[in-house]
């Protein structure tokens, strides 16, 4: 069960969802929509980043920027999930990193920066090691819904001020990969600890002018090769029970199914994927009935999933690029 001294009071979540809109809406912007001061927000936001419960983050977006992505499923011999897990989340291509229910499977994100780095990975190491018993890798095709347009917890926030937070939209869908370079690199391992960085500390790790490095900025989110993401605790919005999902659906229904599950406040992140079971996707639910009431009546009404695999997360050990402790995402400067 979820315990009640955890859970965000309601303008605490009003600005974790405000943020999960424009992680770097400028704090005026944010306090005039959800009608308080500058000042309480700056205090809110402070307080919850110094105590570990929340921090914003700019991560690349793969496909747009060509990074070699794979979602991991790692089976284990029993006893040995921890010490695998452990050893993967210190790796710097991994994004998150679980431990799935039963404590003898791993997930992970891999994101390479060179083919030959992934498949050494896949191919060479975890082969080798001799407490993996398997693995299974998955390429996303089509996110419906994850990462800066993930929107759990929504309900918190109007219509009306939904539309007055959301960023201008990304325009750069179908055009050639964008490629980054060492400027940007430098910019992106700022903004991978903390996403609301000011300008003068990315222009100083550049060395670029202030002014170059905004323009590039705004380049880059415009046209979808950057995003400004939110991490978050499920337990602080009263959400007890994280699960992975791996469905099966027929070719010809699999984009309605992921529109679908996007459209479910229970569901952060939604993908095709390459597989057997061509649907990933996680769900968050506030106990173990609730999340039997999402399985009959929620994914469960999508008569096109033919087969439904269900696989409650253990432990997280790592979270968009940083470890995790369950309580708090991150050790506050």
């Amino acid at each position: 069960m979820t315990d009640p001294e955890q859970v965000f009071d309601l303008l605490d979540q009003r600005l974790v969802q405000a943020l999960m809109i424009d992680g770097r809406a400028a704090f005026s912007r944010i306090a005039a929509v959800l009608g308080t001061t500058d000042q309480t927000v700056i205090r809110r936001y402070r307080r919850l980043r110094g105590a570990g419960l929340l921090r914003v983050l700019g991560l690349p977006e793969g496909e747009r920027v060509g990074l070699y992505e794979s979602r991991l499923r790692i089976q284990c011999v029993p006893g040995a999930a921890v010490a695998i897990a452990e050893a993967l989340a210190r790796r710097p291509d991994t994004g998150w990193v679980k431990i799935f229910s039963g404590g003898t499977e791993v997930g992970c994100l891999v994101s390479s920066r060179t083919r030959e780095d992934h498949e050494a990975l896949l191919l060479r190491k975890l082969p080798r090691t001799q407490q993996v018993t398997g693995v299974t890798a998955q390429t996303m095709l089509h996110e419906y819904t994850g990462g800066a347009n993930r929107r759990f917890g929504r309900d918190r926030l109007t219509p009306e001020e939904i539309a007055a937070l959301e960023p201008g939209p990304v325009d750069g869908e179908g055009e050639d990969i964008v490629r980054l370079d060492d400027a940007d690199h430098a910019m992106l391992a700022v903004l991978a600890r903390d996403g609301r960085a000011g300008y003068p500390e990315l222009a100083k790790a550049a060395g670029r002018s202030e002014s170059t490095v905004r323009r590039r900025i705004e380049y880059l989110r415009g046209t979808g090769a950057i995003s400004f993401d939110v991490e978050v605790h499920s337990v602080h919005f009263g959400f007890g029970i994280e699960a992975g999902i791996s469905a099966r659906v027929a070719p010809s229904e699999l984009a309605a199914v992921g529109r679908a599950l996007a459209e479910h406040p229970q569901v952060p992140f939604a993908a095709a994927v390459t597989g057997a079971a061509n649907l990933a996707a996680t769900v968050l639910c506030r106990d173990q009935r609730d999340l039997y009431r999402y399985m009959t009546e929620g994914i469960g009404a999508l008569t096109a999933v033919r087969r439904l695999e269900v696989l409650p997360v253990l432990r997280q050990v790592k979270r968009a690029g940083l470890l995790s402790d369950g309580s708090r995402l991150y050790d506050a400067p």
